[in-house]
């Protein structure tokens, strides 16, 4: 089973359109969602959670018609970074509330995540806005979800901090039935977790594969302007020239052998692909 199908997704606004396009996170698995702000990440989580009517397409999570279906909201958690409790309660009273939200919620879980993350007892609107993230995670954890939707998790917090939260999320993907979407401006954070990647840009999908085969097809090349000018045609993605020669992103297959090429990572493979998306 897959925990998210998305198929032919659209959203029209005045100046920004997502979509049409489609996506597919298998079961037990962390895909993460790459893109600039503006992309349309969060308003694909607005569409995923019913908060936004689409204008066309459909969406099955864990297996499920996600349009009007209450069962699946209870497999589900969710942190959006526009997203908050109200701001005078503390966090045992929001935990309070959450306990009648949820059939399975379980309270030890929270309380052990809250002390975990060093969350503080003031109210919420006293909690730094890092601090407020971990809370919204503790409370998404909290009643036994099979599939976490987190919208810029780990923005506004620190490096230590960050690291305990994807820690975390391979945890719960140890049970086979869990599964994550994740979103993030943190390529870095992203390569250490996901299993798959999908870069976002302009409301399209630009690329959304296996992270281990994407870093496998493309690296990063060293050499000099006339070996760069004989490569194959479209085997460099994007280039960057200086007196000492060029280095490019580029395509594995076709090299010649030999080439100095290295490991890329996926935020420069990512700045590579939007200006190749640019140019064409």
């Amino acid at each position: 089973m897959n925990a998210i199908e998305i198929r032919g997704i659209t959203k029209r606004y005045q100046n920004f359109t997502l979509g049409p396009l489609d996506l597919t996170l298998p079961e037990g698995c962390i895909m993460g969602l790459v893109g600039v702000n503006g992309a349309g990440k969060t308003t694909l989580f607005r569409l995923l959670l019913n908060m936004s009517e689409r204008d066309g397409g459909t969406v099955r999570l864990l297996g499920q018609d996600a349009e009007g279906n209450t069962a699946v909201k209870e497999e589900l958690g969710v942190v959006l970074e526009s997203a908050g409790f109200p701001a005078l309660l503390t966090p045992r009273e929001i935990g309070s509330f959450l306990k009648g939200c949820y059939s399975r919620w379980d309270e030890k879980r929270y309380e052990e995540l809250l002390a975990r993350f060093n969350v503080g007892r003031e109210e919420y609107s006293a909690l730094s806005r890092g601090m407020k993230m971990k809370l919204l995670l503790a409370a998404a954890l909290s009643h036994s979800p099979k599939l976490l939707l987190l919208d810029e998790a780990t923005s506004g917090l620190d490096p230590v901090a960050r690291q305990d939260i994807l820690d975390i999320l391979m945890e719960f993907t140890r049970d086979e039935h869990h599964s994550v979407l994740f979103s993030s401006h943190i390529a870095d954070d992203l390569e250490k977790v996901c299993d798959y990647v999908t870069f976002l840009h302009g409301g399209k999908v630009l690329l959304s594969e296996e992270k281990d085969a994407l870093l496998e097809e493309y690296g990063v090349l060293n050499c000099r302007e006339e070996e760069f000018a004989a490569l194959p045609r479209g085997t460099a993605v994007a280039a960057q020239r200086s007196p000492y020669g060029v280095t490019a992103v580029v395509r594995l297959k076709g090299l010649p052998q030999g080439a100095n090429v290295q490991r890329v990572g996926l935020e420069d493979l990512f700045r590579a692909l939007v200006k190749e998306e640019e140019r064409s």
